[in-house]
């Protein structure tokens, strides 16, 4: 399924070439590919194996694929690597997250590239940057593990990764920054050159703040479920059956809003109360007297007044119920996809609704021109535009040396 072109898009033209499974590298080159960059994602005749992936990785292939084209091509055939080589010679950026030996023993590397396509942006995506850890291997929950983010996110004692593969779409993120600004540069040069991106610096750069928090402060940053918090009502509230909602009132305004909201006026004359600082240092005993002035009500009826009073809340909401977000349906957040069967283990492809990047430029939110590739949907149109004849790819096709979709 094909969908109109928003309009200004600012990477028409620019052609990425990517060697990437899973999150990270995918990542890169479907932000790429939804400001405009024609993505080819280059497969092995079997498939890249995210699109099998069961459990909490079914959606990764739907998610991360969208926008793209498929080659398949086996590259253990001499004439699989020259199909890849030849789209090489025609691609602005090349992406991969595999390790380093796997793509130099491919003749992928970027020196054997670079010395192909002068002007070629090369984009890894690694565990770590150059250094003692560099030969491991690194996983997002890994880095969270060793960077801080597990320790801060779980109990104390009970380090929990987070909820998302942070690390995997943020390094992604900064792939696709390194190769943006890559390409400003390739305009000064007229050369390209070799740009990384890793999850464990990533994953620091995500503790920047609790690290500078201990060097302004001297005292370590306590986990979330336990730390002092910086507002004094900033927290999550059991109300009536049972149900949740998030409460914030982080301003001397907004504490006098709520007092009169909820008809809390000996609260609201209490000095110890007047500042930020001292609702923080009043947590202690001003929590329990909240909980239980709100604990009757439903967390509708709470709802209610923080909208009509402006104050800062939120529902306690599952990944699947943004499907059905009225704000998200409203606002053109979420567009139609269609997945094709052979990345949903589905007997036909499945119809839904997917979100797209979180921003927009000139008014327009970049969206959606291709549905994520079934294996090899692009081979024969990709090998026609290299100069390949309709004999040359029927030969191709019965030697196994491409797969066709």
């Amino acid at each position: 399924m094909q969908f109109p072109p928003v309009p200004q898009l600012p990477y028409v033209g620019i052609r990425v070439v990517e060697f990437t499974h899973m999150i990270m590298g995918p990542s890169c080159g479907m932000l790429l590919a939804d400001l405009g960059a024609e993505v080819i994602k280059v497969e092995p005749l079997k498939g890249d194996n995210t699109r099998r992936i069961p459990g909490s990785g079914a959606g990764f292939f739907a998610v991360f694929n969208r926008n793209k084209k498929s080659l398949a091509v086996n590259m253990d055939d001499p004439r699989g690597r020259e199909v890849v080589m030849k789209l090489v010679v025609t691609a602005d950026i090349f992406s991969e997250n595999f390790r380093d030996g796997n793509m130099k023993t491919l003749g992928l590397d970027y020196p054997t590239l670079s010395t192909l396509n002068k002007r070629l942006i090369y984009v890894s995506h690694k565990g770590f940057l150059p250094g003692p850890y560099d030969h491991r291997t690194a996983l997002d929950e890994v880095v969270q593990m060793m960077g801080g983010l597990a320790y801060m996110t779980g109990p104390e004692g009970q380090p929990l990764r987070a909820g998302a593969s942070l690390n995997d779409i943020m390094g992604g993120m900064f792939g696709a920054i390194g190769a943006m600004a890559a390409l400003r540069d390739r305009e000064r040069t007229g050369r390209g050159q070799e740009v990384q991106s890793a999850l464990f610096e990533n994953n620091v750069f995500l503790m920047a703040p609790h690290m500078m928090q201990f060097a302004v402060t001297e005292k370590p940053a306590k986990p979330m479920p336990s730390r002092i918090s910086a507002w004094g009502i900033y927290d999550v509230f059991t109300v009536a059956n049972g149900e949740q909602i998030f409460l914030a009132v982080v301003s001397n305004t907004q504490w006098k809003t709520f007092c009169g909201a909820f008809g809390l006026d000996a609260l609201q004359s209490d000095d110890r109360l007047a500042t930020n600082v001292g609702r923080v240092e009043a947590r202690e005993w001003l929590m329990p007297i909240l909980r239980e002035r709100l604990a009757g009500m439903s967390a509708a009826d709470i709802t209610g007044v923080f909208e009509k009073s402006g104050l800062p809340y939120a529902p306690i909401t599952k990944p699947q119920d943004l499907f059905d977000d009225p704000h998200l349906k409203a606002s053109g957040g979420l567009a139609s996809i269609n997945i094709p069967a052979d990345c949903s283990g589905a007997a036909q492809p499945i119809s839904t609704t997917t979100p797209l990047l979180p921003l927009t430029l000139g008014g327009h939110r970049p969206g959606i021109r291709l549905d994520p590739p079934s294996l090899g949907q692009d081979t024969v149109s990709l090998l026609s535009e290299l100069g390949y004849t309709e004999a040359q790819i029927t030969l191709l096709k019965q030697d196994r040396v491409v797969g066709v979709g």
